[in-house]
């Protein structure tokens, strides 16, 4: 039997060109990013969570729990897979196992493309997924956001595979398992398990046949996907529970605590206090962002109204006014011509409105944050991919439709589609070549700088880290005042410090203990000897102490001029001498 041109792609010279052309172009990106992933790690959640949580478990011998680390109490699932290359001194392959579940979703996009729509579309559809801004800079990182990509991509599609077969278990229950490890991957995914369970049943009785519907039965598969989807999601569910008693910790943590301690003696009901309490910080939550988007930013109303679209046009890399990522236009214009131009199959239609809604929904619980980051929302990218796809076979089929009446329509759909690919895969080529500058990945490459240099050269206080690395031993803690809690270089004990912080050791001392206590003392007491500082962070905090404060911790920097190492910027001191 001859394959379908919709499923194949056209056999024609022109499309075998455009084939080959694709796949060069595939190939281009894959063995681009491999080169902009192939330097040292240096970006910020790797060195303060990624990378240093797992080195802690290796040197530990196993998973155990670090309160001074909130970060250790996320779910971790590519974290462990992180420990692998870890164990045997490799940080970097860490990058390549995340920018695998990049092309794994990719994989994704294609097969439902190709089944769907047609071959080139699907190519078009997979490069397009891998060459978005955002898809590009998580994929050279040692972060987890493309394995939640992956997980709730995959969880989608089995949903639309169990309405399309016959609402079988299987696919019903693979669902919730992937969905499930997406959460167990990132607590951002809790928005894609509430989601995906209100779809459920909504998917099954819009396609069921009439005589099947039933809402028991629709209420049914939606507590068995949950029910997979939390077996999934039980070992952090559980590692939390056992630990704080808040399975989700440090989520919500003041209501779970309440809800399960016992009332008061009064009789008042302290947990409706606190559970109105946080009803209205949730509901708050939203319009805090945007009050505080006007503080910082003075942004007008307007703009504030379009941040939705701006999400879209603005975002730049570490610079959390514009979201700190980078989209792609043609990812709200494509998707928007699929919407008026919808397919005529009813079953493709059906497909285009749960992409839509999935989308839509999952963007907006994500985007009402008081942290509005493109990667938060990344989990929208694939479908969002697969509705562009949509939308340029729409301007084929719809827009441009072949007739007898019309044969040029032909030219025209093929030139309007093709003007649309280029433009917005050349909007992202654009955008990594901005990366081969920011990354520099060649000279590391071609060993014209080691290691240390190329560390050094984005993250100052290197040098410093490994002179204290070199001069102390593993149990030795170190006070790392405003170090960002970077602490995967950090050989030693690190207890980061954030003087402006209530819950800070320096403002812990000042409030509580500084009228009886000297601050050498208090800091020997809690096992500290020795400091590592941003020099002009801490005195910008000193000098802004009124002058009794200033005397309480003097002592601790009043040999500041004769640290062990002082580089960059960042000074190492040993406290004993300071006396």
């Amino acid at each position: 039997m001859t394959p379908s041109p919709s499923t194949h792609g056209s056999t024609s010279p022109a499309s075998r060109y455009l084939t080959v052309g694709l796949y060069l172009l595939l190939l281009l990106l894959i063995v681009s990013t491999t080169i902009l992933g192939s330097v040292p790690p240096v970006d910020r959640d790797a060195l303060t969570h990624h990378l240093f949580v797992p080195k802690l478990y290796l040197q530990h011998g196993g998973i155990y729990e670090i309160p001074e680390i909130p970060f250790s109490y996320y779910p971790m699932n590519l974290d462990l897979l992180y420990m692998i290359p870890l164990y045997f001194g490799n940080d970097i392959m860490p990058k390549y196992i995340h920018y695998l579940f990049a092309l794994l979703t990719a994989w994704l996009i294609f097969r439902y493309l190709k089944a769907n729509i047609g071959y080139l579309y699907a190519l078009v559809g997979s490069l397009f997924f891998l060459s978005i801004p955002v898809i590009v800079k998580l994929s050279i990182t040692v972060y987890v956001d493309l394995g939640v990509v992956f997980f709730t991509t995959a969880a989608l599609l089995f949903l639309l595979q169990w309405a399309d077969d016959g609402f079988r278990y299987r696919h019903l229950i693979l669902a919730g398992l992937c969905c499930g490890l997406a959460a167990g991957t990132k607590y951002n995914a809790l928005v894609a398990i509430v989601v995906l369970t209100l779809f459920v049943p909504i998917i099954y009785q819009r396609r069921a046949v009439q005589s099947a519907r039933s809402n028991t039965r629709a209420l049914y598969f939606g507590f068995l996907f949950l029910a997979a989807t939390i077996v999934s999601f039980s070992p952090w569910l559980v590692r939390n529970y056992l630990w704080t008693g808040n399975p989700i910790y440090p989520l919500h943590n003041t209501l779970i605590q309440n809800i399960v301690s016992a009332p008061d003696e009064t009789g008042t009901s302290e947990e409706s206090i606190e559970l109105s309490d946080t009803l209205k910080r949730v509901t708050k939550k939203g319009s805090n962002a945007f009050i505080s988007r006007k503080i910082l930013y003075n942004e007008p109303w307007w703009q504030t109204l379009l941040l939705p679209i701006r999400f879209f046009f603005e975002g730049q890399d570490d610079d959390p006014r514009y979201f700190d990522g980078k989209l792609n236009p043609f990812l709200l214009l494509l998707p928007l011509i699929a919407i008026i131009l919808k397919p005529t199959d009813t079953r493709q239609r059906f497909h285009l409105y749960i992409f839509l809604s999935f989308s839509f929904l999952y963007f907006f619980f994500t985007f009402f944050q008081e942290a509005m980051r493109i990667r938060y929302i990344v989990p929208v990218v694939p479908p969002l991919i697969i509705l562009s796809m949509y939308g340029l076979k729409a301007i084929s089929t719809r827009l441009f439709p072949i007739t007898l009446s019309f044969p040029k329509n032909l030219f025209w759909s093929k030139a309007v589609i093709l003007t649309l690919v280029c433009t917005a895969l050349l909007y992202n080529s654009l955008y990594l070549r901005e990366q081969f500058s920011a990354v520099n990945p060649f000279p590391y490459i071609f060993q014209k700088i080691s290691r240390e240099d190329y560390i050094t050269t984005y993250r100052p206080e290197f040098p410093v880290i490994q002179h204290a690395n070199e001069t102390l031993s593993s149990d030795t803690k170190v006070l790392c005042i405003f170090l960002g809690n970077r602490g995967y270089y950090m050989n030693f004990k690190p207890l980061f410090e954030q003087p402006y912080s209530s819950t800070s050791v320096l403002t812990g001392f000042i409030n509580n203990f500084g009228k009886t206590e000297n601050i050498i003392s208090y800091l020997k007491q809690k096992g500290i000897t020795h400091i590592i500082m941003n020099d002009n962070l801490t005195a910008g905090w000193y000098n802004q102490l009124n002058k009794e404060h200033q005397k309480l911790v003097y002592p601790l920097f009043k040999n500041v001029a004769n640290p062990m190492k002082s580089l960059n910027g960042y000074s190492y001191i040993q406290i004993e001498t300071q006396f």
